[in-house]
């Protein structure tokens, strides 16, 4: 079941709300969860954007443009892409100006949307999405939201969203499926290219598709 769903989910990642977008519909908080604002704004994504994907598929799939503006419109509003994108370029991001940054973020989303976006609309049966707890981090940098995905016949997907306060609005910055970081992974991959090529260099190729995000299970 990882193998399967972690390209999906961590392409999705970067796109705002990972099980949501893939394959969860939201439900009802586990009575022993404790909602807070940020755990309230996972829910209320995925009520939003797979409420959308199920009204507008048709649209969606003879126009990919009008779902890729979807998508980047639900970015802005919950994914915080460009801090995210600083922890995965990690030392080769230090000193980095915020127009590079942006245009590596930038980059990593377009180029996954153009290999997992379509898939995002082929959503079979109805899973349910959990919220399990939200607590805080350590060093007090923002908070983890737990949830369980839900699917008939399978055991319950684990996945943890990481989230901080920015100016007064919560957004994710890091999604961890079955323990596996979002962060971590693209961090990893892009390591080697980011010793040997500009942060610029690497957003080109991201661009023009001669290097592709590829989240482990791909």
């Amino acid at each position: 079941m990882k193998t399967k769903l972690i390209p999906l989910l961590l392409a999705s990642a970067l796109l705002a709300s990972v099980p949501s977008l893939s394959f969860a519909q939201a439900a009802p908080a586990a009575a022993s969860a404790q909602q807070g604002q940020a755990g309230k704004v996972v829910l209320d994504a995925s009520t939003r954007i797979l409420s959308t994907l199920q009204q507008r598929r048709g649209e969606f799939r003879s126009n990919p443009a009008a779902l890729r503006s979807f998508i980047n419109g639900e970015l802005t509003k919950t994914f915080d892409r460009d801090y995210a994108a600083r922890l995965v370029l990690g030392v080769h991001g230090r000193g980095a100006s915020d127009a590079d940054v942006k245009l590596f973020a930038d980059a990593m989303a377009d180029n996954l949307m153009q290999r997992y976006g379509s898939a995002l609309l082929e959503i079979q049966g109805k899973p349910s999405f959990r919220l399990k707890a939200e607590q805080p981090l350590p060093g007090n940098r923002g908070v983890k939201v737990s949830t369980e995905l839900v699917r008939a016949g399978s055991e319950a997907t684990p996945v943890d969203y990481l989230m901080r306060n920015v100016n007064g609005q919560w957004k994710i910055f890091d999604v961890m499926i079955e323990g596996i970081s979002y962060v971590q992974t693209f961090k990893t991959q892009f390591d080697a290219p980011l010793r040997q090529k500009s942060i610029q260099q690497v957003a080109t190729e991201l661009r023009n598709g001669s290097m592709q995000a590829a989240p482990s299970g791909k």
